[in-house]
């Protein structure tokens, strides 16, 4: 069957629903589509070391997985095949859509435009609010995959009208081998590379990354280690050091705190988180405080009330940041971006529709003052 893309989105779709339908519905949403249930194909990674008895130190981000012959790692996607650490996903997402920028979230990315959005199977952390667990926690064995070269990738994104390429959904670093094809070919043909990430990688991948990635936005999940250790299997100060180097590199920033109320919400940790991003980051690193709604292994919790998020926000700005947004909240004042010398209104926005982008060149238009971000798209090479 010739691929179209009237067709391949078509199966990109097919492909993220049939993630939740079990075998029966992978097979079906197979038929037809060019999409294959279970693996597709592996190579070999070059994030791991050899161990005595065969076993394989993982050396991609700080799980640090000993990974016994024919095993995987933490992520599910990564395996010790013949002596050698092979990554599974290569080329293989199972979710492939065109999304709004603003869904990212990016507020200071190129307002209005689309981003052509993947992800693959597995996740390094086992967060119990997650919203895509039905991937996240589940290897590529047990999804349904398109075979999607980095190539044929951006030509997909370039045919969609999109104005950036996003490795999104779930934790985007463990296909780490793939992203950084990604973001080559975005170099190449004028796409913008960015990603949602949980910030949680080692030094060295995350420095090659950063040469063809352009914005992150990451997830600081908490300002405690309890919180990581207990709600995500995770740690916190590798995901500060990642954004310390990000912001380090220029690699424009956003980062966001999802509220869960009892858990992360206290006025104590968010002055905490606000005095991190001040003080180690700058205070023009745009921060989204997002509401929680119960998901996952959290539905006994309710949603964040609104006076959190508010608060939460009030504090932000009077610690010194400059641009703190409430996401969740559609139809909300703090869903826009306000410049921070005169106060004026610059972006207005709905949800995740852009109702009107007043910038001139990145500046205020009416006191000048420049807001940073990436406001103009590339064609042609970066």
């Amino acid at each position: 069957m010739k691929f179209t893309r009237r067709t391949f989105l078509r199966a990109a779709a097919s492909a993220c629903a049939a993630c939740a339908l079990g075998p029966a519905g992978v097979a079906r949403a197979a038929q037809g589509l060019g999409l294959k249930p279970g693996l597709i194909g592996s190579r070999e990674s070059p994030f791991y070391q050899p161990l005595p008895g065969g076993e394989m130190l993982c050396t991609l981000c700080p799980q640090a997985c000993q990974v016994a012959p024919g095993q995987r790692g933490a992520c599910r996607v990564r395996q010790n095949i013949a002596g050698r650490y092979h990554t599974l996903v290569y080329g293989n997402p199972c979710a492939v859509h065109v999304d709004p920028i603003e869904k990212k979230p990016f507020f200071h990315v190129l307002p209005g435009t689309r981003s052509f959005s993947l992800a693959t199977a597995g996740c390094n952390f086992s967060c119990r609010f997650c919203q895509n667990w039905e991937i996240s926690q589940q290897g590529p064995d047990d999804t349904l995959n398109l075979d999607l070269s980095p190539y044929r990738a951006v030509s997909e994104a370039l045919a969609a009208g999109a104005a950036s390429l996003a490795s999104t959904y779930v934790e985007p670093t463990i296909f780490m081998e793939y992203m950084l094809d990604l973001g080559r070919q975005c170099r190449q043909r004028g796409l913008l590379k960015v990603m949602h990430s949980n910030g949680y990688v080692n030094p060295e991948p995350l420095a090659l990354l950063m040469e063809v990635l352009d914005a992150a936005c990451i997830d600081l999940k908490s300002a405690r280690e309890e919180f990581y250790a207990k709600v995500c299997g995770g740690r916190l100060a590798p995901v500060q050091q990642t954004l310390r180097a990000l912001v380090g590199a220029k690699v424009h920033t956003e980062i966001v705190h999802l509220m869960i109320p009892t858990l992360n919400d206290s006025p104590e940790e968010t002055r905490d988180l606000v005095r991190f991003v001040r003080d180690e980051l700058s205070p023009e690193v745009p921060l989204h405080f997002t509401r929680f709604y119960p998901l996952y292994k959290l539905q006994s919790l309710p949603p964040t009330p609104v006076a959190t998020l508010e608060r939460a926000r009030s504090l932000a700005l009077e610690m010194g940041l400059k641009y703190v947004y409430l996401g969740n909240l559609p139809g909300h004042e703090a869903e826009n971006t306000f410049c921070p010398a005169c106060r004026a209104l610059v972006i207005s926005r709905r949800g995740l529709s852009l109702r009107q982008n007043r910038l001139k060149d990145g500046r205020c238009p009416d006191c000048g003052q420049a807001i940073p971000g990436i406001w103009a798209a590339s064609r042609g090479g970066l």
